[in-house]
């Protein structure tokens, strides 16, 4: 049987850090409140001309040196993204193009904050049926384009990043099982309003910016997060004891320990940059990954759950052997 296995990860941040303070001294806000509410005490934020691709590029470059992989091995180039360069081409056929991969399959996946998890799905799908023989996936995303930052209540939980990881087909288990959901039913409770089709405002920033229900929101993805943890645990038989790392989506630390909490595991088996990053949509995971695997927390062989939850509604799970 032939699995996707990770063989590399990388991430990139934008130089620039905004810390809770300095958001404080422009919108009716305090450390201690978002801190309390979130966990989050600061975020990076891009350099103006600084895009998604140039994070994503980053972060892939890291990604495949960390791998051994030399660009023109690539098979398969998939971004999870909310925030592409262009309206086309896609960030994917960007970043092929700059890494000097030409010629293999590349798109985008808009999954908002779930996109990485999506975009690892696809490729897994791809290895395992020996389409591909080595991915590159990313999570990239420049959030703070969109941000209302007159808002108090979305401008200060967002953040700019990417992270990157390569799948090269192995006959060892990596990826054992994925799941992934949506929901349409509940767009309006976290979106962004204007769009291609729909339609742009004549507001500043042309009426782009986050809407959200967040305490509707954090109901829902509490819930949803137990289901799918469960699911993923059922699929594989395993007991939530067997885990030895959680790898959850960065939104906001009080999901991060309630979805801990049903695990039974404790923080110290949990990895959290919400602090240092805030929500990076879906370059959260991947970031909180690279940084697990190179600060040397976690290990080759161990077992990982990796979870996510963003606007659409979607979900998503992935478990893996490191």
């Amino acid at each position: 049987m032939t699995y996707a296995r990770i063989a590399g990860t990388g991430s990139a941040l934008p130089e620039r850090v905004i810390s809770n303070a300095e958001l404080a001294a422009k919108v009716d806000t305090s450390d201690e409140w978002i801190a309390e509410r979130t966990g989050i005490r600061q975020r990076h934020i891009a350099a103006e001309g600084q895009t998604t691709g140039d994070l994503a590029f980053a972060a892939a470059t890291a990604a495949l040196q960390a791998a051994g992989v030399d660009a023109s091995e690539i098979d398969l180039i998939v971004v999870g993204t909310t925030t592409p360069d262009l309206v086309f081409p896609s960030t994917a056929c960007l970043v092929q193009h700059r890494l000097g991969a030409n010629g293999c399959a590349a798109f985008d996946v808009n999954a908002a904050c779930s996109g990485f998890i999506y975009a690892l799905t696809v490729a897994n799908q791809f290895i395992r049926a020996g389409t591909a023989k080595t991915a590159l996936v990313i999570g990239a995303e420049t959030l703070s384009r969109f941000l209302d930052w007159s808002d108090r209540a979305t401008c200060v939980l967002f953040g700019d990043g990417a992270g990157a990881v390569v799948l090269k087909a192995a006959d060892e288990p990596g990826i054992l099982s994925s799941h992934i959901h949506a929901d349409g039913g509940y767009k309006e409770l976290l979106w962004n309003p204007v769009g291609i089709s729909a339609g742009f405002k004549d507001e500043p920033n042309h009426g782009l910016r986050v809407i959200m229900q967040g305490r509707d929101v954090f109901k829902v993805a509490v819930k949803t997060l137990d289901r799918v943890v469960e699911e993923t645990l059922e699929a594989n038989n395993l007991d939530r004891h067997q885990l030895d790392w959680l790898i959850p989506h960065q939104a906001n630390l009080r999901i991060i320990e309630a979805t801990a909490k049903r695990l039974d595991m404790p923080m110290d088996r949990v990895i959290v940059t919400v602090d240092k990053h805030a929500n990076t949509s879906a370059a959260s995971v991947p970031l909180a990954l690279d940084y697990a695997v190179r600060s040397g927390k976690v290990q080759r062989g161990q077992l990982l759950l990796l979870e996510a939850f963003g606007g659409g509604f979607t979900w998503g799970s992935a478990l893996l052997r490191y």
